[in-house]
């Protein structure tokens, strides 16, 4: 039988694929690690380069954004921050935490590894009390504390190193490079999104817990959910974004609330309660 011109290529890509595969596998079993909710996860950084990065990226915020100095705003959002970052491991932010608030309408909050906290002035208009804001701060630290910054860049490391090995296998047959991009597409909507979905209902665990054991209301969070929802309006399609849909969220939460609102007793009977005077809008 004589060999197909095409058997070689083909030959070529099947080892190309191997060694994908095998690399692959090193790559999960050399950098698998376990989330506080008991989930494996991908980690290829070292923490203290994730702390680095942190750090950098919050000072350039800070150099580039509005940041309210001193005042009452600032004085309730540490005050807010500082009754839940005894909850939290020392071992995340080594030199403590560092709150900003900063100057802006924009409805949002985030933690960076190295303990960095920001919230912009907007979200204090949709968190109306201490116990929402709680939420939003409790979820971002979450972040941190499940190390989703780390298992975000370790995936699309993974995802770019093995797409770029079958592109390689692919040659320049146009055929197999049209299947390469819809591989390409698969992997962002088949991988990367719904880890960021997961990374945020994750997050929504954690943080209720987090709320709860410094002594906020974790029924609070349901609500400031739903003052996001009439806040933002109707969101992009729930299977395509990086957050749950609001109805889902909102029903993890009340899932996990028996948990919560025990916690949030204990707490309040250790003498845990959170006296934060939100200033008048």
């Amino acid at each position: 039988m004589m060999t197909s011109p095409d058997r070689p290529s083909r030959r070529r890509a099947a080892r190309a694929l191997r060694v994908t595969l095998v690399l692959a596998l090193a790559l999960v079993v050399a950098a698998c690690a376990t989330s506080p909710t008991g989930r494996s996860q991908l980690q290829f950084f070292p923490a203290s380069q994730m702390r680095s990065m942190g750090v950098e990226a919050y000072g350039q915020m800070k150099a580039n954004e509005p940041v309210i100095e001193q005042g009452p705003v600032v004085d309730y959002v540490e005050c807010v921050a500082d009754a839940i970052i005894p909850q939290v491991p020392a071992e995340y932010a080594e030199n403590g935490w560092e709150v900003t608030v900063f100057d802006s309408e924009q409805i949002n909050a985030f933690a960076l590894p190295g303990g960095k906290i920001g919230v912009y002035t907007g979200l204090l208009a949709v968190a109306e009390n201490q116990d929402q804001l709680a939420a939003v701060i409790g979820h971002e630290i979450a972040h941190v504390m499940a190390e989703h910054a780390n298992e975000r860049m370790s995936t699309q490391f993974a995802t770019t190193v093995g797409l770029g090995a079958l592109q390689v296998a692919a040659g320049d047959d146009p055929e197999r490079q049209e299947l390469m991009a819809v591989l390409g597409v698969g992997a962002q909507v088949g991988i990367l999104l719904p880890f960021s979905r997961l990374h945020e209902s994750e997050a929504d665990e954690i943080g209720l817990d987090l709320m709860a054991r410094s002594g906020f209301d974790p029924e609070a969070s349901v609500a400031l959910w739903r003052n996001m929802a009439e806040a933002s309006g109707n969101g992009p399609p729930a299977f395509l974004s990086t957050h749950p849909s609001r109805d889902q969220r909102i029903d993890d939460l009340q899932a996990a609330m028996p948990r919560a609102l025990y916690l949030y007793e204990q707490a309040v009977e250790a003498g845990r309660r959170p006296d934060c005077q939100r200033p008048p809008s």
